[in-house]
């Protein structure tokens, strides 16, 4: 039975991925708005170097938060219109796995192109080495949390009307908690006093996420599919 599940949750995460590559205009929709919009800062605050060290952390999550949430109707939306879904929810394998399988795939398309390029931009900040080392790892474990997050809104939105800007006004609040610890991380290293503090409550809200997020997704597919 173990063997099984993993093997169909690899089936999942590379059906995904393969539908992501053939799409592929999808994912850099959202890369590009992420490096644009992370871009344009530096060109309208201007070239004060203090400024933009400051506000540096911000613009970067703002925009990667923005960035995940517009790939957040494909999650499910392709496989609610084909059929797909169904099929998934029929399936002898816990839905709540399935639900973990399909937010990775979301996860290795959306979240971690950004978590890679997001030192390059920072750069363009001025950024010392210690403080982009900050901003990687705090996307790195804050990204998955906007997937984990947004898995739960998109479910609850699937096949209404105006959904995704339904989506957004119930994941953005939630959202808050990821956007301040990690923004915060990157000051609190550059000041000295560390960002330990930072990357364990991101850490703590990761797990959360990890635990509760899934299951609330699975029971709210079965709802939207009712």
């Amino acid at each position: 039975m173990g063997l099984s599940l993993i093997a169909v949750c690899r089936a999942v995460v590379a059906r995904d991925l393969l539908i992501a590559l053939r799409h592929c205009s999808d994912v850099m929709t959202t890369f590009f708005f992420f490096v644009i919009v992370v871009s344009l800062f530096p060109l309208g605050v201007g070239p004060e170097p203090d400024t933009l060290r400051e506000i540096a952390p911000g613009v970067v999550w703002v925009a990667a938060l923005l960035a995940a949430m517009l790939s957040l109707a494909r999650m499910f939306g392709t496989d609610y219109a084909d059929g797909t879904l169904e099929q998934l929810v029929l399936t002898p394998q816990p839905l709540v796995v399935l639900v973990m399988a399909k937010v990775a795939a979301h996860w290795l398309t959306t979240g971690l192109p950004l978590v890679l390029i997001a030192p390059a931009l920072g750069l363009q900040f001025g950024l010392p080495a210690d403080a982009l080392a900050t901003l990687l790892l705090s996307l790195l474990i804050g990204t998955p949390v906007l997937s984990l997050v947004g898995a739960v809104g998109s479910a609850l939105t699937l096949g209404v009307r105006g959904g995704a800007a339904l989506t957004s006004l119930l994941v953005l609040p939630l959202y808050v908690p990821v956007l301040i610890f990690g923004a915060a991380a990157v000051p609190g290293t550059a000041a000295g006093t560390g960002a330990a503090a930072h990357l364990s409550l991101l850490g703590a809200i990761l797990m959360i996420a990890l635990v509760f997020a899934p299951w609330a997704t699975a029971v709210a597919l079965k709802i939207s599919l009712e």
